[in-house]
C-alpha cells in the first residue's frame, strides 16, 4: 500500500537512483511471501502464487514464488491467475520487486495489464531514523491497543485520505469521518484489526486532535522485517506533517521491539522525498500491475 497524504517538497528535485542491496533485497522479498499467510492461503501456479483471502478482509494478490528456480512466468502463466482471480472475485493483480524479478513485467505487460511503479524505500538495520518535528501541542501521537475506542475512527481515516488522493488540503472531515468509522465499525474491519493488533500481526498508530484520528497508518511485522502501509491523513487536516509524525512512531515502535528493516512503498516520487526526512533511503522499485489504461490516458 502507497501513502500519498503529504505536501509535496520541490518538485524539480531529481530522484535518487536506489541501490539494492542483494541480501536485504532478499530479506524484503521473504517478507512479501510470508506477510500475507497469517491472513491467506496460497495457491501455485508455477512461477507465480496466488494469494486468496480467508474469509472477509483485505484482498490480495499474485506475486512471484519465493525460491522458484524454474522458466520465468510468460503471459500464459499471468492469464491463467488471472482467469482464477475472476472465477474468486478477486482483484486482478499483481505485486513484486523490479529488481527481484525484473522480467515480470514483459509477461504482464503481454497479458494486456497495466504496470505502476512506486519507489520502494527502506530504513535498514544501520540506518539511522531521521529527526521529525512534533507535531502541534494539541496532537498526540501513539499507538492504539486492540480495545482503545478510537480504533474504527482510526482505521476509517487513511479510507478517506486514500478516497481523495493528493497533497493539497481538501474537503472530506469530521462528517465524512463520522460516517465511516459506523461503517468499519458494523462490517467486522474493526473487529478483525482488532484481533490482528492482538496477535502482534499488526501496529495501528494514530495522531489524535481532542480524541479524534486525523492521521493513521499500520505496521505489519514478520519476524526482523516490517512494512509500514496505509498511512493515510484525514484531508481537511493535511499539510500538518501529521503523515510523517505517524510514521516515525511506527518506526520507533518497530525497533523497540526487535525488528531491523522497516521498508515502505510510496505512491510517487515527491512522497518519497518526506519519507527521506525520516531516515528512509530509496532502495527499489515496487510494481502494481491491474487491469486499467496506462498513466496519462484518458478514461
Amino acid at each position: 500500500m502507497t501513502s500519498a497524504d503529504h505536501a509535496p517538497a520541490d518538485a524539480s528535485a531529481a530522484p535518487i537512483a536506489p541501490t539494492t542491496d542483494p541480501l536485504l533485497l532478499d530479506e524484503i522479498e521473504r517478507y512479501y511471501d510470508a506477510a500475507p499467510r497469517s491472513a491467506a492461503r496460497t495457491e501455485d501456479f508455477g512461477p507465480l502464487t496466488l494469494f486468496v483471502r480467508d474469509g472477509a478482509g483485505w484482498p490480495y494478490y499474485a506475486r512471484p514464488t519465493l525460491g522458484h528456480e524454474g522458466p520465468a512466468a510468460t503471459a500464459g502463466d499471468v492469464l491463467r491467475v488471472l482467469a482464477r482471480q475472476r472465477e474468486l472475485g478477486a482483484p486482478e493483480a499483481f505485486e513484486w520487486i523490479s529488481e527481484h524479478d525484473p522480467e515480470l513485467r514483459a509477461a504482464v505487460e503481454e497479458a494486456g495489464l497495466t504496470v505502476h511503479e512506486h519507489p520502494l524505500l527502506v530504513l535498514g538495520p544501520e540506518d539511522e531514523p531521521g529527526a521529525v518535528p512534533a507535531p502541534a501541542e494539541r496532537v498526540e501521537v501513539r499507538v492504539l491497543a486492540a480495545d482503545a475506542p478510537e480504533l474504527a475512527a482510526a482505521l476509517a481515516v487513511p479510507r478517506l485520505a486514500f478516497a481523495d488522493p493528493g497533497t493539497g488540503i481538501g474537503t472530506l472531515g469530521a462528517a465524512e469521518l463520522a460516517v465511516a468509522e459506523k461503517e468499519l465499525a458494523a462490517d467486522g474491519t474493526a473487529w478483525r484489526v482488532a484481533e490482528r493488533i492482538t496477535a502482534g500481526t499488526t501496529v495501528l498508530a494514530a495522531a489524535l486532535e481532542d480524541g479524534t484520528p486525523l492521521c493513521a497508518g499500520q505496521h505489519n511485522p514478520v519476524g526482523p522485517v516490517t512494512e509500514v502501509v496505509g498511512v493515510g491523513t484525514l484531508p481537511s487536516a493535511r499539510r500538518r506533517g501529521l503523515g510523517l509524525a505517524v510514521t516515525a512512531a511506527l518506526v520507533a515502535h518497530a525497533r523497540a521491539n526487535g525488528v531491523r528493516t522497516v521498508f515502505l512503498s510510496a505512491a510517487d516520487e515527491d512522497v518519497a522525498r518526506i519519507y527521506r526526512r525520516a531516515g528512509f533511503r530509496p532502495f527499489a522499485t515496487a510494481l502494481i500491475a491491474e487491469p486499467g489504461a496506462p498513466a496519462g490516458t484518458a478514461d
